[in-house]
């Protein structure tokens, strides 16, 4: 599978996960995750593909400063219900980096290294869009994804038109498909630390269970 050139330049999410590691699937249980492995999990790269990812990074920066996040080791919640609009293919990205999943996920190995309810949705307390939560520290990172500063392409809409109504030929097909890819390589590779696109709200610390 051929992947546009500048997706190998998006920065990359380092993370432990004991259970990679108990199984022996990598060493240390240190996996890489990159832009390609969200790509290969949506089946497309689009702006909402791009902005879950670049979302989940800066979050997983902000809740683990100066030392790894554990995949595994954190809940995941969401305020919109998982059928609202973007939201599904918010929550495969969150899940695919954080290893959290919904009520078919992994139940664990003897009571450890569950994944199975650790991600939420409809959860309309929270003060943005999507909130993580650290099992050890019991801290919280709540942030929400604004993209109205990512520049539009007023081109892509006739273009996309053409294409859905089967009236585009190869050439315009491949020039919807460049300027489609130029948005996301704007936010993943020109601009992936803008300060405007990631809002966070105040951080909170949650008490353990019964505290």
């Amino acid at each position: 599978m051929s992947f546009p050139e500048f997706f190998s330049r998006v920065p990359t999410v380092l993370l432990r996960d004991p259970l990679a590691e108990a199984l022996g699937a990598a060493d240390d249980g240190l996996i890489t995750y990159r832009y390609e492995d969200a790509v290969r999990l949506a089946g497309h790269s689009c702006p909402t593909v791009a902005g879950a990812y670049l979302l989940a990074s800066r979050m997983l920066a902000r809740l683990y400063p100066g030392e790894l996040p554990q995949r595994g080791g954190m809940r995941v919640e969401f305020r919109g219900g998982e059928g609202d609009g973007t939201i599904g293919v918010f929550a495969a990205v969150f899940g695919l980096l954080t290893g959290a999943a919904g009520a078919g996920g992994f139940k664990g190995l003897g009571g450890r290294f569950g994944r199975r309810g650790r991600l939420e949705f409809g959860v309309s307390a929270l003060q943005g869009d999507v909130r993580l939560s650290r099992d050890d520290t019991r801290a919280a990172c709540t942030a929400s994804l604004d993209l109205s500063d990512l520049p539009g392409d007023p081109a892509l809409a006739g273009l996309l038109g053409d294409i859905l109504g089967g009236d585009a030929d190869q050439a315009m097909r491949a020039e919807f498909s460049r300027r489609w890819q130029a948005r996301v390589e704007q936010l993943l590779i020109a601009r992936f630390d803008h300060p405007g696109w990631v809002r966070f709200s105040e951080e909170t610390i949650r008490k353990p269970d019964g505290g």
